[in-house]
């Protein structure tokens, strides 16, 4: 369950109140496909908070279905990274978050308990976003 969320909050995704990041920062909106092969995340602006909503899910995966959401509290710290908090609805959880991301690949780095369990998930770019 832990890991459910830790993944959920990874990909889909919703941010409060995040500035602008500068223009020659990659994009973190766009499509993303799960480095497990087991999702496919949209992250978009919701109203003013970013959200990370699975637009697909593998037949199977335990815990997750298509249109759950993460919603992301994050700001831009430096080229390509992000950090800040991301809440999931789904299981009531909020989650240290960290992304880093480049025009093609993102990594995220969620916590929770304190930072004593965490997990880092990648992800690829899914062409024409």
């Amino acid at each position: 369950m832990t890991s459910r969320l830790l993944l959920a909050f990874a990909m889909f995704t919703c941010l409060a109140a995040a500035p602008a990041a500068a223009s020659s920062d990659p994009s973190l909106f766009g499509l993303w496909a799960r480095g497990d092969g087991k999702a496919k995340v949209k992250v978009v602006r919701c109203g003013p908070q970013i959200c990370a909503i699975n637009t697909w899910v593998r037949e199977g995966a335990r815990g997750e279905k298509a249109g759950d959401k993460l919603v992301m509290s994050v700001r831009p710290e430096e080229d390509g990274t992000w950090k800040g908090t991301a809440f999931d609805p789904q299981r009531d959880r909020t989650y240290r978050l960290t992304i880093e991301v480049d025009e093609r690949s993102m990594m995220t780095h969620g916590c929770v308990l304190a930072g004593i369990v965490c997990k880092e998930m990648g992800w690829t770019r899914i062409a024409g976003q």
